[in-house]
């Protein structure tokens, strides 16, 4: 643990918040021990199976079970914050959008094109509160969007590896500049691996590039419903890319990036990402991030709405707002997004960007701090990998938390 950073959040959040995160650590570590991850990509088991003898590990029926004296080894050899191209409270162009938004007709849908990528990365260069950028919107070729990026950004910037062109291009280019990540979302609900991104989490990850681990568990559909609860889930999925990272290529640099999501009964279980709780979610796992000495990425400041509302806009300030009360590492999502993140809008851009120029924490919402839930570790432990909608601590909580 980072105790300057303990001490940061507990002035910022206050003493129920700081327990809540310590013990939301401490669940993530018993989720790995007795629920395990799925994983049946051979050479992450076999990174694993060398721990068996000492006790540190269990592969079993396609589960990979960890124990916590493995974690905290593989925590410690992951390099922290201080070590990381990227400073504290940084907002990034991230996501990516299938579509881009007509803001002149006001519908979405717009098929993704160079010009709207070479848009993207030239506008984040040339605009200060930009700090980096995803891709944005996603193109047919990822090795195009690459050198698009590569090319008219020189800030950091992260994409994803899917094939071994990407990956040689990618190497190529980390040889030029060493503020890359390459983005994975090695788990999905319940607790598994995704076998369609594993081996190239395995070549990436050993051909030494840093590699930016997201995971994005739903509360009220794959993890409990309240804070702890999608909390130690989120965490226990991206500790155990981390761990994985590290016993394929001990000291590679992983960034934490799960990004804890609230199912919203209103909308049919859909996500919600215009909540002030979908914000402060992601503000508490930065801190816990940081308390443990981990470069830490999330989602803040985007919306629920379809079009260019007002409302759209106050979304944006909220988050923002909110990120800069309590503070931050990197944030994605902050700018041009519309509902569920489908649709790119450049005006949206320009106006959210001019947003995070003038905001400032007064701007925030006041939040009603939450504290630890204990109905949350009894509902992993009675559901476990199961689904948590009819869970009755999702029932019971139901308009009383993850409120607007």
């Amino acid at each position: 643990m980072n105790e300057e950073r303990i001490k940061i959040t507990r002035s910022l959040l206050g003493e129920d918040i700081l327990d809540m995160l310590f013990r939301v650590h401490e669940d993530s570590l018993w989720i790995l021990e007795n629920l395990g991850v799925g994983c049946r990509q051979p050479e992450i088991q076999n990174v694993f199976r060398t721990f068996e003898k000492d006790g540190l590990a269990v592969v079993y029926e396609g589960r990979i079970y960890l124990i916590r004296d493995l974690v905290k080894r593989c925590l410690e050899n992951t390099p922290g914050p201080d070590d990381f191209f990227v400073p504290l409270n940084s907002f990034f162009i991230g996501g990516t959008a299938p579509y881009v938004y007509d803001d002149a007709a006001g519908n979405g849908g717009l098929t993704p094109t160079t010009d709207h990528a070479i848009r993207i990365a030239k506008f984040a260069e040339e605009t200060p509160v930009v700090k980096g950028i995803g891709r944005g919107i996603k193109l047919k070729d990822e090795v195009v969007q690459i050198n698009i990026m590569h090319e008219n950004c020189t800030k950091p910037i992260y994409f994803a590896v899917t094939s071994d062109t990407a990956l040689e291009r990618a190497i190529e280019i980390y040889e030029q500049r060493k503020n890359i990540m390459i983005v994975f979302c090695l788990t999905r609900p319940p607790l598994e691996v995704n076998e369609n991104f594993s081996e190239h989490f395995v070549k990436v990850v050993r051909a030494g590039l840093p590699v930016f681990i997201s995971a994005m568990p739903m509360a009220g559909i794959s993890a409990p419903y309240c804070y702890n609860g999608v909390l130690s889930m989120t965490h226990a999925e991206v500790l155990f890319g981390i761990c994985a990272a590290q016993l394929l290529k001990p000291g590679v640099t992983c960034v934490h990036a799960g990004y804890p999501t609230i199912a919203d009964p209103r909308i049919e279980y859909n996500p919600n990402y215009g909540l002030i709780s979908h914000n402060f979610l992601n503000i508490l796992m930065t801190h816990l991030n940081l308390m443990l000495d981990l470069p830490a990425f999330q989602s803040a400041g985007t919306t629920h709405e379809e079009k260019l509302t007002d409302r759209a806009y106050e979304d944006a300030k909220m988050g923002q707002a909110l990120c800069v009360k309590y503070g931050f590492h990197m944030m994605r999502h902050p700018f041009a997004f519309l509902r569920y993140l489908i649709d790119f809008s450049f005006e949206k851009l320009e106006k959210a960007a001019q947003i995070a120029e003038e905001v400032s924490p007064d701007d925030a919402p006041e939040v009603e701090t939450p504290v630890y839930d204990e109905r949350g570790m009894e509902s992993l432990k009675n559901i476990g990998l199961g689904m948590y909608m009819e869970d009755t601590l999702t029932t019971a909580n139901l308009g009383k938390i993850f409120v607007d």
